[in-house]
């Protein structure tokens, strides 16, 4: 939706035919679509105006009444609000790293594999991470909702340099059909709904450090756990604050990070702002020379720092996901969130029939995703935190964070 919008309104104010006109940007009363369509223009002066999110937002609430903030596409009471500062800020954030490119766009592409019957998967990060949902052990549809088997996924991988895969629900397909044919396979299981403990954190950021290439990381429905997690990345390697990692991987992913979640996201920041320092800071000295140890130990080296802020290696917090097995996943009518939340975004989806998830001669969301971040990509990412550093502080078809 921003992408259509953003080359509808540009097309427009280009046009000659408006060219002595004044365009009139307007919605109904109802104060759900007011904040969608704050979100959108407000988007468009960051992106094209070079606006920025404080100066978009003030023109935006100067003479309106408040926004209703975004929520998270669970089915329970709102347990944490993004605003739509938030939203604009992680906007910029994506126009600084990279992330965010709609001269490099494909949104056939996009709108063609978030469906189910196609993969269900969406970028976080182009060259990165890629998120998407659980598959089974054979392709069929299961309660309306397309399920694909692991072979369907390969073509797809393999063209765009997956190498990883970070399985966080219970074993559903046997991992031996990715590793067997050269993917990398890790499972990171705790309880569909749940947060993850240190321990997990720790790992997951392990991994996603020492991966070659891409990572596709998926629990049941690809939302909730690996939002979460990939959030958590966000926040060590790129400062983000919790609001904005939430809100970009939602901007990405419709309903990804939920109930609880998002507490959790906001509680790891301050934690993980300084692991990431510390990060950063010991890969400078190695680039510099300074340093005699490989990558690898640097990255274990960092356990001394517990995601928690205690000097330990994992900290003693405990979460719900540590006290379950994955026989306790699923509630007393053998559904669990993710179960929900596919049947919600399938139904919400115009019917059709299960397919190939190729889409033949066409390119990933943008066209740098098939590859790893370029050398270029990292200076430019090295030097923007450095220069933001000092400054840092349900599922609609609406692309999210457009949640309610």
């Amino acid at each position: 939706m921003l992408y259509r919008f953003c080359c509808k309104l540009k097309k427009k104010l280009k046009s000659c035919a408006h060219a002595k006109k004044k365009i009139v940007f307007y919605t109904y009363g109802d104060r759900k679509k007011q904040a969608n369509a704050a979100y959108l223009i407000g988007s468009y002066a960051v992106m094209h105006l070079q606006k920025t999110p404080e100066e978009a937002y003030s023109l935006l609430v100067s003479q309106n009444a408040p926004y209703l903030p975004f929520r998270d596409a669970s089915f329970g009471a709102c347990m944490y609000n993004l605003n739509i500062l938030d939203c604009l800020r992680a906007v910029h954030k994506a126009l600084q790293f990279g992330w965010l490119d709609f001269t490099q766009f494909n949104v056939e592409e996009y709108e063609h594999y978030e469906r189910a019957e196609n993969g269900d998967f969406n970028w976080i990060l182009p060259g990165k991470f890629l998120a998407f949902s659980s598959p089974h052990p054979k392709s069929k549809i299961e309660n309306g909702y397309p399920l694909h088997a692991p072979e369907a996924y390969f073509p797809y991988f393999r063209k765009h340099n997956v190498t990883t895969i970070i399985r966080l629900n219970k074993k559903m397909y046997d991992s031996k059909r990715f590793t067997d044919v050269g993917f990398k396979h890790h499972d990171l299981f705790f309880v569909d709904g749940s947060t993850p403990n240190d321990s997990i954190v720790s790992r997951f950021l392990h991994i996603c450090e020492n991966a070659d290439g891409v990572i596709a990381v998926h629990c049941k429905a690809g939302l909730g756990r690996t939002g979460t997690l990939i959030g958590c990345y966000l926040m060590k390697h790129f400062r983000l604050t919790a609001a904005e990692a939430i809100a970009w991987i939602r901007i990405c992913r419709p309903g990804s990070v939920i109930g609880p979640q998002q507490n959790f996201v906001d509680e790891m920041q301050s934690s993980l702002w300084a692991e990431g320092e510390l990060y950063r800071q010991k890969i400078n000295e190695q680039e510099n020379g300074s340093a005699k140890t490989a990558v690898a130990g640097i990255l274990s080296g960092v356990e001394d720092i517990s995601i928690n802020g205690t000097n330990k290696s994992t900290s003693q917090r405990k979460t719900a996901s540590q006290n379950h097995t994955e026989e306790e996943e699923e509630d007393c009518a053998g559904l669990t969130q993710g179960d929900k939340l596919r049947a919600l975004k399938s139904k919400r989806q115009s019917r059709a029939s299960t397919g190939s998830i190729s889409l033949e001669e066409n390119t990933v969301h943008t066209k740098s995703t098939s590859k790893s971040l370029s050398s270029e990509k990292r200076k430019r990412t090295r030097a923007s935190l450095g220069s933001n550093r000092a400054s840092s502080n349900s599922i609609s078809k609406a692309r999210a964070p457009l949640l309610r």
